[in-house]
C-alpha cells in the first residue's frame, strides 16, 4: 500500500516508529508535513499540492495533527477524504476530540463516566457555577488546550471566582470541573486500537502538581487496567469515532472517569515503558481497514 503519515516532525518518535514498521511490512511510506501542503478546490477535482507537486493518491493516511494546527490539519484531511483516501482518524472525529466541551457532551451522551463539568463564559453566575461543579477545590480549564496547559486548580471559592473572571476578561470559554482528590497527580493513559486496549500506563506527577501529563514533568509506570477501565476506554474511543487513540482516565471513588480522548496520542512513553509494540498494532489495523471505504460518521455531533 501507499501510506502517507501527516506529521510536522519526521523525527518525532511516533512518526518514525510508524514509518519504520510500515516499510518493514512492505508498504511505500511517505511522511508529509501537512502544514506545508496547500489545496486546490474545484468541482470534482480535489487537488493536494506539496513542495510544488500534486500528491498522487494514497491508499491510506495516518493523521498526526498538532493541537495548534487542528483547523488547517483537518481541512487537509478532508481533502484526502474527498479523494476517497482511507484515513485512520476522520477530520470530524479529530475536531470533535479537540473541542473539550463537545467531547464531554458526546461522552456523556454515550454513557461514559466523566468528571462533573460546567461550561461557562462571561454571563455566568460564578457562585452558581462553583456550586454546580460540586464546590471547591475544583479544576478550571480552557475549552481548548493540550499537554496540561490552560488548566488551573482553584482551592477556594475566591480563587475560583478570580480565575473565571480572568478568563472572562480574555473572552475565553472555560470548563469548571469537580476535583477528583483521590486521583490527584495521577491518571491513566490507555492506548486503544480497534476494539481493545493494547497497552496502558499510569502517569504520576513528580512534585505537588495536580497534573500528571508527561509534558508537565510527570513520569509513567506500567499499570494493569480493571475490566471496567478497559471497557470504559474502548467505549470512549468508539463514542468519539476514533478507532486508534489515547484515552486518559482517572480512578475515582465512583469508578473510572474519562478526561480526554487524544486523536494523535504519542506511543513513545507507552512503548518504552511497557515494551509493547504499539506501532505494529496500528499498522496492522490500517492494513485490515484501508481497503474498505471510510465509514460514515454516525455520531451526529
Amino acid at each position: 500500500m501507499r501510506i502517507a503519515i501527516l506529521s510536522k516532525g519526521a523525527a518525532n518518535y511516533t512518526t518514525k516508529r510508524l514509518k519504520e514498521v510500515a516499510k518493514a511490512r512492505g508498504h511505500e511510506v511517505r511522511v508529509i508535513n501537512y502544514a506545508k501542503c496547500y489545496v486546490a478546490i474545484e468541482k470534482d477535482k480535489p487537488v493536494i499540492r506539496y513542495k510544488g507537486e500534486s500528491l498522487e493518491k494514497f491508499d491510506a493516511i495516518i493523521p498526526r495533527i498538532a493541537q495548534s494546527y487542528t483547523k488547517y490539519g483537518t481541512a487537509l484531511v478532508r481533502q484526502f477524504e474527498s479523494q476517497g483516501t482511507y484515513t485512520l482518524a476522520s477530520s470530524i472525529a479529530i475536531n470533535r476530540s479537540r473541542d473539550k466541551l463537545r467531547a464531554y457532551q458526546v461522552l456523556a451522551k454515550a454513557g461514559v463516566g466523566i468528571p462533573k463539568t460546567v461550561f461557562a463564559r462571561e454571563t455566568a453566575n460564578f457562585e452558581d457555577v462553583i456550586e454546580l461543579a460540586g464546590g471547591t477545590p475544583l479544576i478550571i480549564k480552557v475549552a481548548r488546550g493540550t499537554h496540561g496547559n490552560g488548566v488551573v486548580l482553584a482551592e477556594t471559592p475566591k480563587a475560583a471566582k478570580a480565575v473565571m473572571q480572568a478568563f472572562y476578561v480574555e473572552g475565553v470559554n472555560f470548563l469548571v470541573q469537580e476535583f477528583v482528590a483521590e486521583s490527584a497527580g495521577t491518571d491513566i493513559r490507555a492506548l486503544v486500537v480497534g476494539n481493545r486496549v493494547v497497552t496502558s500506563i499510569k502517569r504520576q506527577s513528580l512534585d505537588d502538581d495536580f497534573r500528571s501529563n508527561t509534558h508537565q514533568g510527570g513520569v509513567g509506570v506500567v499499570v494493569k487496567l480493571t475490566p471496567e477501565e478497559e471497557k470504559t476506554a474502548v467505549k470512549a474511543a468508539r463514542a468519539m469515532g476514533l478507532p486508534v487513540c489515547g484515552v486518559d482516565m482517572m480512578r475515582s471513588n465512583n469508578g473510572p472517569v474519562v478526561l480526554e480522548v487524544n486523536s494523535s496520542a504519542s506511543i513513545k512513553t507507552p512503548e518504552l515503558i511497557t515494551k509493547r509494540d504499539v506501532a505494529t498494532k496500528i499498522i496492522e489495523y490500517v492494513e485490515l481497514n484501508a481497503k474498505r471505504r471510510n465509514k460514515k460518521d454516525k455520531i451526529g455531533v
